[in-house]
Order: structure tokens, then C-alpha cells, then sequence
């Protein structure tokens, strides 16, 4: 078990970091949302393998590893409440009420706000994934 956990680390770190660019160099398309969730998955299997490692007394030599290792799921639960917020501070930018209110609109603005909304979305997700590649490789560095 030990000598899978750094190298689970580093994949981890690999895969939010493409996911942190794709997101943040606005190339992102179909294939972000599901390659930010793998990312997501990994940091959660990466804190699942260590905590087995740890019961199985080999686990690291630096407890400083345990706050990066578990750190990356609480940035995701953060990241995912930012992301829910998204759209209410696009539309509140906008002086709308709420998703009801924007149907009003002429079809293109409406097209604009729906951008709008899954850019920031995109964005704050794509940041949330660069804090949690750079916290596994940390993990890795300290295992």
C-alpha cells in the first residue's frame, strides 16, 4: 500500500492540474464537467488509499501529508458551493430576480447570461481543481 499512495498523489495532482488549465484557458468543453468529477474522484480514492494505509500501519512518515491529503475534498465541497452560487450572482449582477425573470429577455441576452453563468461556473470550479493539484502534489512530496 505504501508505494501506491505518492504515485496515486501525483496522478491526482496530474489530472486537476489539466483539469485547472482546460478550465481557466476558457478551451473547455464537454469534456471538462467529466474530467473535473474523475479529478474529484481521485482526490477522494487518494484520501480513501491513505486512510487504508494508515490502518494498516504504514502511513506517512510526515503528518503534515494528512492535511494535504484530506484538504482537496473540502475544497471541492467549497468549489461546489461557490458553483451553486454562480448563477445567483450573475443574475443578481443583472438585476434579476431569478431564472424566471431572465425568460423576459430577448433570446440572445438571455444566450449571454446562460455563457455568462457557465463561465464562472466553469471558473470557479477549474481554480477549485489548481488548489487541489497543487495540494496532492504536496501530499506526494510528503508521504
Amino acid at each position: 500500500m505504501h508505494s501506491v499512495v505518492a504515485p496515486l498523489a501525483l496522478v491526482v495532482a496530474a489530472l486537476n492540474a489539466g483539469v485547472a488549465v482546460l478550465g481557466l484557458t476558457h478551451l473547455a468543453d464537454r469534456a471538462f464537467w467529466p474530467l473535473l468529477r474523475a479529478g474529484q474522484v481521485g482526490a477522494a480514492a487518494l484520501a480513501a488509499v491513505a486512510g487504508i494505509a494508515a490502518v494498516t500501519g504504514e502511513g506517512p512518515g510526515d503528518n503534515l501529508f494528512w492535511l494535504y491529503a484530506l484538504l482537496p475534498i473540502a475544497v471541492g465541497l467549497v468549489g461546489e458551493q461557490l458553483r451553486l452560487a454562480s448563477a445567483e450572482t450573475v443574475l443578481e449582477a443583472r438585476d434579476l430576480a431569478d431564472a424566471q425573470a431572465m425568460r423576459t429577455l430577448p433570446e440572445a441576452e438571455q444566450r449571454a447570461i446562460v455563457v455568462a453563468i457557465l463561465r464562472r461556473e466553469t471558473t470557479v470550479m477549474a481554480c477549485a481543481a489548481g488548489v487541489v493539484a497543487f495540494l496532492a502534489l504536496r501530499a506526494a512530496m510528503t508521504w
